[in-house]
This record gives C-alpha cells, sequence and structure tokens, in this order.
C-alpha cells in the first residue's frame, strides 16, 4: 500500500508540478526529471518527518504519561521503565529474549531504548532531508523571480520553511491525541486499538 500511494504522489505530484510549469510559461518535465528535483523529494521528506515525529514523541512519552481509560494507555500503576523482572532483562531474561537482554552496561541500555532512538535519529535524517531539498526548491523559485538564492542556514529561518514543517506537526500531535482519547469512549470491535465493547470506560491499557 505505501509502495502504491508513493507511486500515486509521484504521478499527481508530477501533473500538478506541470500545470504550475505552464502557468508560469515554463517547459513541462518528464517523470523521471520530476522524480529527482527538490520539489518530490521535499514533499516526500516533510510527510516523513511528521509520522516519525509522531512515532518518537509516542514511544518515548508513553513510558511516564498514561491517559485513564485509553487503551493506547499503560495501567496506571505501570507507570515508568518498569523493573527488570517485568522487562525480563539481566537475571530474568528467558531463553527466547534478546541476547543483549542478559547483557549489562551499555549494550542493555542501547537495546532498551533503541526503538525510541532509531524513531527519533529516521526524523532528524527526514528533517534534515527536508530542508536539504526545500532549500533547493526555494532557490528554483528565488532564481526564477529574479531574486538572489539563499544559504541552507538562511532557509530554515525562512517563514516558508516552518509554514511547511509546523502544518504536519500538528497534525500528527492530533492524532495522537484523538486516539488517546476518543479510544476512551468509542470501541471498534476486534480491533487492537480499541477495548472490548463491553469493557468500562475507565478500564486502561486494555486491547480488545
Amino acid at each position: 500500500m505505501f509502495l502504491v500511494v508513493l507511486v500515486g504522489q509521484a504521478f499527481a505530484g508530477q501533473a500538478d508540478f506541470n500545470q504550475r510549469q505552464l502557468t508560469e510559461g515554463l517547459p513541462e518535465v518528464s517523470l523521471g526529471r520530476y522524480l529527482t528535483s527538490a520539489s518530490f523529494a521535499t514533499d516526500v521528506a516533510e510527510n516523513w518527518q511528521s509520522e516519525y515525529l509522531q512515532f518518537f514523541l509516542y514511544t518515548f512519552f508513553t513510558v511516564w504519561l498514561l491517559q485513564k481509560g485509553s487503551p493506547e494507555s499503560k495501567s496506571l500503576d505501570e507507570a515508568g521503565r518498569e523493573s527488570d523482572r517485568e522487562q525480563k532483562v539481566g537475571e530474568y531474561a528467558t531463553d527466547a529474549s534478546p541476547t543483549w537482554a542478559r547483557a549489562r552496561g551499555w549494550r542493555l541500555r542501547l537495546l532498551s531504548n533503541s526503538l525510541g532512538l532509531v524513531m527519533g535519529l529516521i526524523f532528524l535524517g527526514s528533517w534534515l532531508a527536508q530542508s536539504i531539498a526545500g532549500v533547493a526548491a526555494f532557490n528554483e523559485e528565488q532564481l526564477g523571480d529574479l531574486q538572489d538564492p539563499v544559504s541552507w542556514a538562511r532557509y530554515v529561518r525562512e517563514p516558508e520553511f516552518w509554514n511547511r514543517t509546523l502544518q504536519n506537526w500538528q497534525s500528527e500531535l492530533l492524532a495522537v491525541a484523538s486516539i488517546a482519547i476518543l479510544a476512551i469512549y468509542l470501541r471498534q470491535r476486534g480491533s487492537p486499538q480499541s477495548k472490548p465493547v463491553g469493557a468500562a470506560h475507565t478500564d486502561t491499557g486494555i486491547e480488545g
């Protein structure tokens, strides 16, 4: 589904780009040229970084933050990093546990935080990719308007960059809040994102 949508975005994006080219009296571009353009790279990267911001914050914050009645939350008495016994690390590791779960020191710390760290690194990488592609696209417009191009450092202070960035971030944060809160009262039978249909609204950390 991801690949189908990405291909669809490529064709739709090319069509939209060429419409703007014709409006400005410029030649159309081929699909290959569009796929290697700063415009396409910016559109893809800015969506990726907003999604991984959501995953990064969700992964880290739900260690300590709880929402009473939400299946997306841990039980109210489980806030924090939990004990070694609960996490099955060190002497409590089982035969099926990852090798580093039995280790101590930096290996265990790295494994213990690997999901959030990778989400954070992908977020930072896609944010950087968006900013690099974005400054190239921005400078193309600057040159087309007979204005001076700007540096990367200047571009990341431009209102245009933060307008594109923040409109994606706010939508992701709204989505996280919506699923955490609406799932307290609403149900979807058979979904792991929902509590069982007959569960009380106050039941927390129960998936159906």
